[in-house]
């Protein structure tokens, strides 16, 4: 067995181009989810190296180092977390459940996170949440109530302040001009002013 890990793959859609590069590349696949590739034999260097371009050419990017790796599969458990609905146990927070996910301090994984990407992971967190509200709001099928209960948030009140102070707008603002939302792999501090910042793999 080999795996390897795949940085902005964050999507059904994403999973299915990477199956689609890496058979094409004539190596078997054993198992595949979000950020991961678990191939039946490890690659030879030609056929690395061919995986590797075809998946850039994609928007993807093998991650080849340890940090950038649990960087990656951290954001990966915050975006399942958020957008797909995976749970976190009633009786843990959220900080609680990443140390035990990765069996290490939360401290240490906090400190790396923020040291690569120049935010916490609390921020980027939030700023998942945000998108997926944005996300709600635009389906127009749940009051915000409703989308805070969904969220975690405590109230409705809790959810505009987040929104406003992240987005600058409330969530009924938003909801008027329909704000563009970002790619969730994309989702960084600067992004919260709607830049067009879609790619292939979330239109």
């Amino acid at each position: 067995m080999s795996e390897i890990h795949i940085k902005h793959m964050v999507c059904p859609r994403c999973i299915k181009t990477v199956r689609e590069e890496v058979e094409r590349t004539g190596l078997q696949i054993d198992s595949i989810k979000l950020g991961e590739v678990v191939l039946t034999s490890k690659p030879d260097d030609s056929q690395f190296q061919t995986l590797s371009k075809n998946l850039q050419k994609q928007g993807f990017e093998i991650i080849s180092d340890n940090r950038s790796n649990l960087i990656n599969r951290i954001k990966t458990e915050i975006i399942n977390v958020v957008h797909y609905g995976l749970e976190i146990p009633s009786q843990m927070n959220f900080s609680s459940f990443l140390a035990e996910r990765f069996g290490l301090n939360y401290s240490n994984l906090s400190s790396l996170f923020s040291s690569i990407e120049g935010m916490t992971i609390e921020k980027y967190f939030i700023l998942q949440k945000i998108e997926k509200v944005k996300e709600l709001i635009v389906y127009n099928e749940l009051t915000f109530s409703e989308i805070a209960y969904q969220l975690g948030y405590s109230s409705s009140q809790h959810l505009s302040t987040q929104f406003k102070k992240t987005t600058g707008l409330s969530p009924s603002r938003f909801k008027k001009i329909r704000g563009i939302r970002s790619t969730i792999d994309k989702v960084e501090d600067h992004d919260i002013h709607y830049t067009h910042d879609h790619d292939r793999h979330n239109n």
